[in-house]
Parts: structure tokens; sequence; C-alpha cells
């Protein structure tokens, strides 16, 4: 059986930014708010289309089988050589098929668990999370005495994969079926987005109540506001893309800075200054990249410049490119253009 599940792309109307969570289209049944709050600044809606995690279920059975199997046999294995009755007749059945795993079959096994694993988190790279079901149905208690392995693994067609894989998941409490039992959802995504998924769990659980939703924590994505060469295109852009960088929007900066065009280059820089009065709109762009490569970017930005907070049109503060006041020294301010790019077209 192929899962198949649908990507809501959530998109912000006031702001064009684009965010993608996959979800089981049973559960959400195309409503967007209950995985990612509106707030005043920020309203979502939502556009389907297909996603298949093929390679993500074909790891499931490995949990009872092969080298998995082992390893856990490496830890109850003198328990049950010693004293068998202290451990559950199906946990002995299943732990019982490790002794015959060799040595060429774990590499084999690991080669291929990861070689299955970079598909996977090329499957992920462009989501926030993926939401399904935490289980496929329930089953009774008689189901799972008359073929317990059977039905553990069904129970685990959505999640057993999750722990091979090194990825982070939470369970979140849905609402009830049609006959009374409870049901829920699996909210996962990369290892160590562990707080990101726990507040969009606690979003989801609240998408009812009329109380302001709890601000969502970022993931493991950084976001970073340029006014300069590293806008799209342009001659330091490459910085970017060369750390898995993407493009989330293209906005303006809040009506509470000067652009000026600094002396020295090439290349040549821009350096935005927030001011007190006389302000402007300044024309920026919004990307984001993987935050471990956030600390090497950092480092190669010269002096004046600089990252710290930015005031964006909707009134979000993002990190960003800013200047000192010292780098205004022979700078011209440009500000009337309304941005780096118009600037750079009127010089040619």
């Amino acid at each position: 059986m192929t899962a198949r599940h649908s990507v809501l792309r959530a998109r912000s109307a006031s702001a064009c930014r684009e965010r993608r969570i996959c979800s089981s289209s049973v559960v959400l049944k195309g409503r967007c708010c209950s995985v990612m709050p509106s707030t005043a600044s920020r309203r979502w809606v939502a556009r389907r289309s297909s996603w298949i995690c093929r390679p993500f279920s074909k790891r499931r059975a490995w949990l009872y089988e092969g080298p998995w199997v082992a390893e856990r046999y490496s830890v109850a294995g003198e328990l049950m050589e010693r004293n068998p009755e202290a451990v559950l007749p199906v946990i002995r059945a299943v732990l019982a098929k490790a002794p015959a795993v060799d040595g060429v079959q774990t590499f084999r096994a690991q080669y291929r668990l990861q070689a299955l694993k970079a598909l996977c988190d090329k499957a992920l790279e462009n989501l926030d999370c993926v939401l399904t079901p935490t289980i496929g149905r329930p089953v009774t208690l008689a189901e799972l005495h008359a073929e317990p392995v059977q039905r553990n693994s069904e129970l685990g067609y959505y999640t057993n994969f999750m722990n091979l894989l090194d990825y982070a998941a939470v369970a979140v409490p849905s609402a009830f079926m049609g006959n009374g039992l409870p049901w829920g959802v699996t909210l996962f995504g990369r290892a160590f987005t562990d707080q990101y998924l726990l507040s969009v769990a606690e979003g989801f659980q609240h998408s009812d109540e009329a109380s302001t939703p709890a601000p969502v924590a970022r993931n493991d994505r950084a976001r970073l506001v340029v006014c300069g060469a590293h806008l799209d295109g342009l001659a330091l852009n490459w910085q970017l893309k060369r750390r898995g960088a993407t493009l989330v929007e293209t906005t303006f900066s809040s009506a509470d800075y000067r652009l000026y065009a600094l002396a020295g280059g090439p290349p040549f820089r821009p350096g935005m200054v927030r001011v007190k009065d006389g302000g402007a709109a300044i024309a920026v762009e919004v990307w984001e990249l993987p935050s471990s490569e956030l600390g090497s970017f950092l480092t190669g930005i010269p002096a004046p410049l600089g990252l710290g907070k930015v005031q964006l049109a909707d009134g979000r503060w993002e990190s960003g490119f800013i200047c000192e006041n010292y780098g205004l020294e022979g700078a011209v301010d440009i500000s009337h253009f309304g941005g780096w790019r118009a600037y750079l077209t009127d010089r040619q």
C-alpha cells in the first residue's frame, strides 16, 4: 500500500510568504488554519497538491526484522537466555531472529538506510513539517492478541520509520470519531525541530479557541532580510544559494529606514540605517537558510555592515542587514530610489 498525502502550501495573503506543511486530507479536510493559526498581521489560505511518502513507508518493517532486531537483542538477549519467561512471548518471537543476523547483513542494511534517508531528507527539504494520522485505525484487544506483530506494525504504519530516520515527532489529540473512539495526528520533521513541532502542535490543539494563538517557534531554518548585493541575481547572492538558502518573499521594510550607497567597492554595497524621523520603506528580500549556515555567513560580513533586527512593512521583525553609523562617511543617501536594485538600474 502506498500512503498518499496532500501538501498544504500555506500562503500569507498579506505578504506573499509561502510555508509548506504536508498533511493528511482525511484529517484536515482543507483547514489550513488548524495547523498554522492566523494572527492580526498574517492570515493563511491553503492550496493542495499530491505528495507520496513511499520512501518513508519502506522503513516500517525494519523494526521487526534485520539488524535493528539484533540491536534490541543486544539489550534483552541475555535476559531471554537466562529467564525466557521474563520476556513477553511476542517479544521473544521477534528477537529470536536476531542471532542469525551477521555483520554483512548489518552493514548492507545500514547502507540501504542511509540511501533511503537521503531520499526522505530530500522530500522534507522544502517542507516545514509533515502531518499524518497517528494510526490507520484502532484495533481491538482480540485482534492484537491474535496477531500482535502484524497489528503493531499496522498501528505504526505512519510512524515506525521516524526513529530509524532520526526525525523529531509529536503526537497530538485531534477529535473523536463517529464510533466514539479518539483520533489523533502526528507532526514530524527534521532532527532538532522539536520546539517548532511542539509549538505547531499547541496551535493545532487550540485552533478552535477564540483566544490569540501562541506564536509558532522557528524550526531549523533562519530568516534573513537582505537589501543590497545579496538580492536575488546580484553580485553576492551566491553566498546565500551556496548555503542552501531559498527566497521566501520580496517585500519592503517599515517606513523607518534610510538607504545609503556606501563608499568603496567593488562589490558595491548599500547600508540600511533605522532613523527616528524622515524614514522610507526600502525594498528588501527575505531569504531562508539552514540555521547551521548562519554563523559562517555572519563571519564573512565586512564592517560597517552586520546582522541585527529589521522591521518589515507588516510589522514583523526579522534578522537582517544593518549598518553602523560610522560607515556612512562618504556615503550617498539613495533612499528616494526605494531600493538598491532601482538605484543600480538608474546608474546604468
